[in-house]
């Protein structure tokens, strides 16, 4: 009975407890909900305060606004000699409608000193046809931003593959107006690229063969850069602005002695830096150095070896100076004076200036600038006369070279018959042929033909034509512009022969010992890789034809061939 008693007394206090905590947990609840609610109200009501706030500080700055247009309104009354109104006068304003903004005053971005903002190329094609007077400011400006354009993205774009295009581009643009822009924009865009020196040193150079006034210009900018960067220590663009120098000397737009004053003057008191600039400024122009004066670039190495054995230099440094000895010993292999697909310039048209490094030089920056023309039309006119020439002589040399093509024997024929029209034989013919020759293959097979179509039909022409068509064979033979092959078309013998081809072959021999001399001309018939084809001039295989060729080549006064 006790246990019994014991366990029902220990479930009454389970249970209590169990009541207790269940109460206990409901009060915290009712508690949360509480706080929940009471700080949900208070963030209401704190919203609701914000709100009549921010209502009561627009209403109070609109007020203000309103005094204010009103003061304004009764100063401005006031200044003319009016009376001022009082506020009833006026129209109730509406509370919501915001102030009026003051309209800015917009400028002509044409007329601002740079050029103003960026304007879109068609809205600036635009405003040029809107524009009737071809000699005002703004159409002046307008047409200055648009070369100025032109030639900047041109000179960014120019490459290897695509220089030529380019340059045609850029004889479009009037950049005898635009050289100081044209000027800029090269050495801008070489000092930030000068991987790229060698494409913009042979833009500089056919550019010069046409305006040598521009690459002076730009010369005498790089030069002045040189000096600058030298005396204030700057060696990275030290090495940009000599080593764009050293392609424009590769290109014969500046004389070599230009390269032998920079060097002198780097390696005169050398410092880590200097000597590190003319080795630099060494490995674009060696080779062309070596080519035109080789006393000079003996003396810079001579300085060098001294500058490696005395100087107290930077261990980097007399490495480098080790590898330029090692790269002049190798000929300069892996830096060509022009690069391929880069000699763009015939010898002729190079047009090579002559300025010392010391000399004083003006850059004229004022052509960077827009600067309005009063002869602005006579001057485009002109430029378009020079573009019109230019433009004829390329569809000249385009009609030669396409009749050129085309016409192989036809030109080789036409040039023959000037010959043997002439009254005598000019030389100039036989020049022109050898040259004609040697420019091109299919000339040269061209004339291999010829040769053996006159040798069939010499009895068709004069003496006078005969005797100039052998004399111009002659020279080319001994210049070496045809094959000495030609001759196995000439067979010697009674039967083979007519009065008409024996004088041809008479005096073609006669002049060839004129131009030779004897002996030589005796050691080239006997050549043995050349034997097959004189086998008909020299016959062995009948004695009667071998004794009509010795009798033949002793009257003529040649039986010393023989």
């Amino acid at each position: 009975d006790r246990s019994r008693a014991q366990d029902r007394s220990r479930s009454r206090s389970r249970a209590r407890d169990r009541s207790r905590s269940r109460s206990r947990s409901r009060g915290r609840d009712r508690s949360r909900s509480r706080g929940r609610d009471i700080s949900r109200s208070r963030g209401r009501n704190r919203s609701r305060s914000r709100g009549r706030n921010r209502s009561r500080s627009r209403e109070r700055d609109r007020s203000r606004g309103r005094d204010r247009s009103r003061s304004r309104e009764r100063d401005r009354d006031w200044r003319r000699g009016r009376p001022a109104s009082s506020p009833a006068d006026k129209e109730p304003v509406a509370v919501d409608e915001p102030p009026a903004k003051k309209k800015k005053e917009e400028v002509d971005p044409i007329l601002t000193r740079t050029g103003g903002a960026y304007i879109p190329p068609a809205k600036l094609r635009l405003m040029q046809q809107q524009i009737t007077d071809k000699t005002s400011l703004a159409y002046q400006r307008l047409s200055w931003e648009a070369l100025r354009k032109s030639i900047n993205g041109l000179i960014n774009k120019v490459n290897v593959s695509n220089i030529v295009n380019i340059i045609q581009e850029l004889l479009q643009e009037n950049i005898v107006r635009g050289r100081g822009l044209l000027a800029r924009s090269v050495l801008q865009a070489q000092a930030a690229s000068p991987i790229f020196t060698h494409v913009y040193s042979a833009v500089v150079a056919i550019i010069n063969s046409k305006f040598p006034q521009i690459g002076e210009l730009i010369l005498k900018r790089l030069i002045l850069s040189f000096r600058r960067s030298y005396r204030r220590n700057l060696k990275q663009q030290c090495l940009t602005a000599s080593k764009f120098v050293a392609h424009l000397i590769n290109q014969n737009v500046a004389h070599e002695v230009l390269c032998l004053e920079m060097l002198t003057l780097l390696l005169e008191r050398p410092t880590d830096d200097s000597v590190e600039v003319a080795i630099a400024f060494l490995k674009e122009c060696g080779l062309k150095l070596t080519e035109v004066s080789p006393r000079g670039i003996n003396a810079i190495f001579e300085r060098l070896r001294n500058i490696l054995h005395e100087s107290a230099i930077d261990k980097r440094v007399q490495y480098m100076i080790e590898v330029m000895f090692a790269i002049r010993k190798d000929g300069f292999k892996d830096h060509p004076v022009i690069p391929d697909g880069l000699d763009l310039v015939d010898e002729d048209d190079q047009f090579t200036h002559m300025l010392p490094l010391d000399d004083e030089y003006n850059t004229e920056d004022i052509l960077n600038v827009f600067k309005m023309d009063p002869n602005f039309l006579e001057n485009e006119e002109k430029y378009k006369t020079i573009k019109r020439g230019e433009n004829v002589h390329k569809q000249h040399t385009a009609t030669v070279q396409s009749a050129v093509t085309s016409f192989t024997k036809e030109l080789c024929n036409m040039i023959l018959d000037c010959c043997a029209q002439q009254r005598t034989y000019e030389k100039f013919f036989g020049l022109l042929a050898g040259r004609f020759c040697l420019l091109k293959k299919e000339y040269m097979e061209s004339f291999e033909g010829i040769f053996a179509e006159q040798y069939d039909t010499i009895h068709r022409l004069e003496t006078n034509k005969l005797r100039n068509v052998a004399r111009l064979f002659a020279h080319l033979l001994y210049t070496d512009s045809v094959p000495w092959s030609v001759l196995e078309c000439i067979r010697m013998s009674e039967e083979t022969t007519t009065s008409s081809s024996r004088i041809f072959v008479k005096i073609l021999f006669q002049e060839l010992c004129a131009y030779m001399g004897l002996p030589k001309l005796n050691q080239r018939l006997k050549d043995t890789t050349l034997q097959p084809f004189f086998e008909g001039l020299f016959p062995r295989d009948n004695p009667r034809n071998t004794r009509f060729a010795i009798n033949f080549f002793t009257s003529i006064g040649l039986g010393g061939l023989t």
